[in-house]
């Protein structure tokens, strides 16, 4: 196979990111707009902070539109891709990262916390990877996505792993994710669709402020951080970029944990 130039360059692509009017979807919405791709960012509620990052990615000479659906609503997503379609002809990646918690013990849990946790997150991120794949497959193979006929990154969490107490919902949400990314791979690699994970640990969005946004509760955090930082959302849009990519083309099936080494079980640094 010849070498490829330009591996990181996504120029004529589009990408849809859903949950992307802030924290890492943004991210990842702004990487993926800077490296050239047509960028589709997807909302369920904040169209002002949807509006925000497509008017800075356009005042940076990229190309990106907001449009609003609900992830978990079978209608909505079919909705969703039919409006990229009709912006921009097709879609060549997909960025499944919308996703919610619903935080309580276990035995106080109610089944609505439950439901609505597991809808967004792995419903919700089935029925976008079932619609990208169809879509790769009745626009087939064109020379914008050779060598790949579709891209798929699924944004899970080190929780995928991790158990997390007084969260089972979002931690099974995580684990069946991960299941699911290596099975569509498995499923598909053999049509060149290429689909991938992220495990993110500790990132400063909005979704957790008040683990990072206090010095103590800082601290607190960086205990289980090894590379002694917080993650910010380019960390993760980078490692995106890098799976969206022509660099990643014989990756498939796989995870990248994005966490400072907070999946290395800190504690054992002493004697556990």
């Amino acid at each position: 196979m010849p070498v490829r130039e330009n591996i990181l360059d996504l120029s004529g692509q589009t990408a849809l990111v859903t949950g992307a009017s802030s924290g890492i979807g943004a991210g990842i919405a702004r990487c993926l707009g800077r490296a050239g791709a047509n960028v589709v960012v997807n909302y369920r509620k904040s169209e002002e902070g949807a509006k925000a990052v497509v008017a800075e990615l356009t005042e940076r000479g990229c190309t990106a539109v907001a449009i609003q659906a609900d992830v978990s609503e079978e209608e909505d997503v079919m909705r969703l891709f039919e409006e990229t379609r009709a912006a921009f002809g097709t879609i060549h990646i997909l960025i499944a990262n919308a996703g919610v918690q619903q935080d309580a013990p276990a035995h106080e849990m109610t089944l609505d916390q439950w439901r609505t946790v597991i809808d967004v997150n792995l419903t919700g991120q089935f029925l976008c990877c079932r619609e990208a794949i169809r879509e790769f497959r009745r626009r087939g193979m064109t020379p914008e996505t050779c060598p790949a006929l579709g891209k798929i990154v699924s944004i899970s969490s080190v929780h995928q792993f991790i158990p997390w107490a007084g969260r089972v919902n979002y931690a099974a949400s995580k684990g069946g994710i991960m299941l699911m990314m290596q099975s569509l791979a498995q499923e598909y690699a053999h049509e060149k669709i290429r689909v991938n994970g992220i495990a993110p640990g500790a990132v400063k969005t909005q979704i957790n402020t008040e683990s990072w946004d206090d010095p103590a509760a800082e601290k607190d955090l960086l205990r289980l951080v090894p590379y002694g930082r917080i993650g910010e959302p380019d960390d993760i849009a980078q490692a995106a970029l890098w799976l969206a990519s022509d660099a990643s083309d014989y990756v498939t099936g796989e995870t990248i944990v994005v966490d400072g080494g907070m999946a290395l079980y800190p504690a054992f640094r002493e004697g556990g």
